[in-house]
């Protein structure tokens, strides 16, 4: 055997995936088909619960070192609409403002200090799973054609993944017919930034921040920062290369078509163009091959894939690494599929409903928008929304469980305020955590049976939500005893879950 994982694809998700299995000792190769990374900035930063997986690895302090600016106020844009989590005492929704080629670096860097080995320009051709054991990838390498005899294939290569072709999954769903367009560029002359993030526009007027449907797409800006972000969306015929780079002048005409006018342009920051489709794999695993992030899913609505893509990475890197070592219990592999699909079901509706918001023109599109602020005007409704954005409405919990279990540890989860450090680095192992809130040393003894699997880790909080938590490597939580609860029915539950989630005791 070669390798233990292939990975195949050098984006946001095959980084993620490669520097988690590398931090567990599984020998990791990653094969991308572009000679160099993309420079262009298909997304702008990080945001959701993969912001709170990152404190919780100990490593969010990196990524907001290299941030293109301050962390922006908590609005985010929704259906051509901006929901403002401002109004809550501890949004559920936040970012970090990264340019896509600056994250992809940090992400690099990070798999190729664990060990991770990255090979550009190495374009994966075919695949076939020899037996129950091993996968042989051919691959097409700047030095001609090779083979690679592995354990695992993961494809974190795109919505076009040649991976997922290679294994014969089907990828139902919907392309829309839109380009969207989007970037930020610097202040012109002739244009002045207005306090409330609106536009004054010599001979044109005043632009409102935020978005205008119009009968021939939709149109939004923001003037703030000292930078003016543009926004367009309308639907065209015309199929643009995913390698040739967006212009100002292609922008301007858009903005133009949209709009009815001729809005000055300043030098850009960076320039992205994209589509929209809604589509899902099947599976995201055939035999010993697995889909991830956008070879797995496509959601209508930005903000939300790279979040999506990089969870998946965190869900299946343990449970490889548990098949690799060989303690996974038996069926681990397919709770991945199960899970990571029922999280993409979540984001493809609230995204299919921003399709929804943003296509609905004139009077009753307005009133559809209108109403919907109203009704996000409210605490409950936003945040629910925000839960969704944000990747932590994964499902209802079982109703025999602790109503935690099958969330994630998120900061209102754990009840802690946001970048707490009483729990920064809680799962820096890459192991699972048995964090014990109430000194219960009678449920921390058995974790003592899996070792090499589980730490054991105690902290206060001002109000605790359980007494012991069971969180798992990707942060989500396992079990839980209820506050005050009797051993003789947690220690039981703690023990099922323990073997259920990480096999047989090594002790």
């Amino acid at each position: 055997m070669d390798v233990d994982v292939v990975v195949v694809g050098a984006g946001p998700t095959g980084l993620m995936l490669a520097g988690e299995l590398a931090r567990v000792g599984v020998r990791t190769l990653l094969l991308e088909r572009r000679p160099e990374p993309s420079e262009v900035a298909k997304a702008g930063g990080l945001a959701g619960q993969i912001l709170q997986l990152l404190h919780h690895r100990g490593e969010l302090d990196r990524f907001h070192a290299a941030k293109a600016g301050p962390e922006p106020a908590p609005r985010f844009p929704f259906g051509g609409l901006h929901l403002d989590f401002t109004r809550l005492n501890d949004s559920p929704m936040r970012a970090v403002l990264l340019p896509q080629p600056r994250l992809e670096q940090l992400l690099a860097e990070r798999a190729v200090d664990r060990g991770a080995e990255v090979r550009r320009g190495h374009e994966v051709v075919g695949l076939r799973q020899e037996d129950d054991e091993t996968v042989t990838v051919e691959v097409r390498g700047t030095d001609g054609p090779y083979p690679v005899a592995t354990r695992f294939v993961v494809g974190c290569d795109g919505g076009r993944s040649r991976v997922r072709d290679l294994a014969g999954i089907p990828f139902p769903g919907t392309a829309f017919p839109e380009i969207e367009r989007l970037a930020s560029v610097t202040v012109p002359e002739g244009v002045t930034l207005l306090d409330d993030g609106g536009l004054d526009v010599r001979g044109v007027g005043t632009i409102p921040f935020g978005y205008t449907a119009t009968e021939h797409g939709v149109f939004a800006c923001s003037g703030m920062g000292g930078t003016i972000g543009v926004y367009t969306a309308e639907v065209e015929a015309t199929e643009y290369d995913d390698d040739v780079p967006m212009s100002v002048e292609e922008l301007s005409a858009s903005v133009h078509r949209v709009l009815g006018i001729d809005l000055p342009l300043g030098e850009p920051l960076r320039m992205t163009r994209f589509g929209y489709s809604a589509k899902q794999a099947d599976s995201y695993r055939d035999g010993r091959v697995f889909l991830a992030g956008d070879a797995a899913h496509l959601f209508p609505a930005g903000g939300v894939a790279v979040n999506a893509g990089m969870l998946d990475a965190a869900n299946l890197a343990w449970k490889l690494a548990g098949s690799v070592q060989g303690w996974a219990p038996p069926g681990l592999l397919d709770t991945y599929t199960a899970e990571r699909r029922a999280a993409a079901e979540r984001t493809l509706l609230h995204t299919r409903a921003q399709v929804a918001l943003r296509r609905a023109h004139g009077p009753t599109g307005d009133a559809l928008r209108a109403l919907f602020l109203e009704l996000a005007g409210d605490e409950q409704p936003l945040l629910r929304l925000g839960a969704l954005m944000a990747g932590t409405d994964v499902g209802a919990p079982s109703s025999e469980a602790h109503p935690l279990v099958g969330a994630f540890a998120t900061d209102q989860a754990l009840r802690v305020e946001h970048r707490d450090p009483r729990v920064a680095g809680l799962l820096r192992s890459g192991r699972a955590v048995l964090l014990d809130l109430a000194a219960r040393t009678d449920l921390r003894e058995p974790a003592g049976l899996w070792p090499d699997r589980v730490d054991v880790v105690t902290a206060t909080v001002d109000e605790r939500p359980a007494d012991v938590l069971l969180v798992r490597p990707d942060g989500l939580i396992a079990w839980a005893a209820a506050v005050d609860e009797p051993g003789a029915t947690a220690l039981p539950a703690l023990r099922q879950a323990l073997s259920t989630w990480f096999g047989a005791s090594s002790v």
